[in-house]
């Protein structure tokens, strides 16, 4: 048997030894993470009681569940990562952004129980308005992750003064948020609003007012710092190949993802009816980025990108075109044909599902040509090696030459291949 391996060239890159030395090879044990891990998980399975509790209306109960929801995914791929390659931040940053979602959204619940519905009969309300403002150290972590992607590095040593800059606003940002709670406790001025937040925040004045220009500033250093990210990926993508090429990709399709659900979550907030639910429903589909990122770090079947990405693509288009078809029919027969709305929309169902299937095989044909290349010219590649393979003597050639063409073809991990030679 021979093996011809496809090694990564990343690969241990992050592996701890036993005898590890430092106080930090033994905090980022994957005991850790699995403590971290716990915490997160008790935390997210009683913030919906604790919203049933704190009398959240019905949609805001599913916003929450969705939320929840993301929580989960952001701890369990930060476990994962963390479990598997304990001295590479990603996961890390994961876990703590999954952990202080979550306690920042269990606090605003206590804080409304303990100051808006049952003032003084609870204890530690303080203590939960002084967690609340943890989104704001969870939303830190999340970018840092995003800038740090894929291998918990800086893209290059130029960024590490914008990367100072960023975590230098941030932490005065979220000081300032430490401040302003420190100061309403202190002076018992606490008032909670509707959504478990301090209502100074809502009508700043003095420090909570200094504060919020801190945030402004802090989000503008943000948008520059992901922005320049975005670029510096971009460049990076046209200059890999392979694994880190499949990395990229993976990132770039679960933050698009992430993206679109989050602008369409924003847009459909205040729509009436159901699309009030869809608004909510769809904050759960920001999972993609996290969900992405782990598959990335991890590597685990990276070349399977392609092929969702085509398909994604694939069936996005023929969704689209097919519901182009359908109101243009019913417009047609109702309009000008002058059908009864129920004959005019069967007649168009009918109609949309008969184009169904072909429309799909040309649609996909036409966007596995851009998405996934590869396995669209596997046949011509096959047949190539065929040609080849009639004047080739050397075993050796052969062997390196099917390794190759088995890799563009079908872009597996590794590449085994037996040779039965009888004598």
């Amino acid at each position: 048997m021979v093996d011809s391996q496809r090694r990564d060239p990343w690969e241990g890159m992050y592996t701890v030894s036993a005898d590890a030395p430092g106080p930090w090879a033994k905090l980022a044990s994957p005991a850790s993470a699995g403590i971290l891990f716990l915490l997160t998980l008790v935390a997210d399975v009683i913030s919906l009681p604790l919203a049933v509790l704190a009398r959240q209306a019905g949609s805001v109960l599913i916003f929450h569940a969705a939320v929840a929801l993301l929580i989960f995914v952001l701890g369990g791929v930060g476990l994962v990562v963390a479990w598997h390659q304990p001295r590479n931040p990603m996961g890390w940053l994961l876990l703590g952004s999954g952990l202080c979602f979550v306690l920042a959204m269990d606090a605003s619940f206590y804080a409304t129980l303990s100051y808006r519905l049952h003032p003084g009969q609870l204890p530690l309300g303080w203590v939960a308005v002084l967690v609340q403002p943890g989104w704001g150290l969870a939303f830190i972590l999340v970018s840092t992750a995003v800038v740090l992607f894929p291998d918990g590095r800086l893209p290059s040593p130029h960024w590490r003064w914008l990367l100072r800059i960023y975590l230098t606003v941030s932490a005065v940002w979220a000081g300032g948020a430490v401040v302003v709670v420190i100061t309403a406790v202190a002076g018992h001025h606490v008032q909670i609003n509707s959504g478990g937040d301090l209502a100074i925040i809502d009508n700043p004045t003095g420090a909570a007012a200094l504060w919020g220009a801190v945030g402004e500033v802090y989000f503008a250093v943000l948008v520059v710092c992901l922005v320049a990210a975005v670029v510096q990926q971009a460049a990076g993508y046209l200059r890999a190949s392979g694994l880190r090429r499949q990395q990229l990709k993976w990132g770039a399709s679960g933050a698009a993802v992430s993206v679109i659900c989050g602008v369409a979550a924003t847009v459909l907030n205040n729509a009436p009816g159901a699309w009030q639910v869809v608004s909510d429903v769809l904050v759960a589909g920001m999972a993609a980025l996290p969900a992405s990122m782990g598959v990335a770090i991890l590597r685990y079947r990276l070349y399977d990108i392609d092929r969702i990405i085509s398909r994604t693509v694939g069936y996005a288009v023929v969704t689209g075109l097919l519901a182009g078809v359908f109101a243009g029919l019913v417009l047609l027969a109702t309009r000008v044909l002058s059908f009864h709305g129920p004959v005019a929309v069967g007649a168009s169902t009918l109609a949309a599902a008969a184009l169904f299937s072909p429309l799909r095989r040309r649609v996909q044909q036409l966007v596995d040509r851009r998405f996934n290349r590869a396995r669209y010219d596997a046949e011509q590649t096959i047949a190539a090696f065929a040609a080849r393979l009639k004047d080739a003597v050397d075993l050796d050639s052969v062997r390196d030459d099917l390794a190759d063409v088995v890799d563009q073809a079908l872009e597996p991990a590794h590449v085994s291949v037996w040779i039965s030679q009888h004598g």
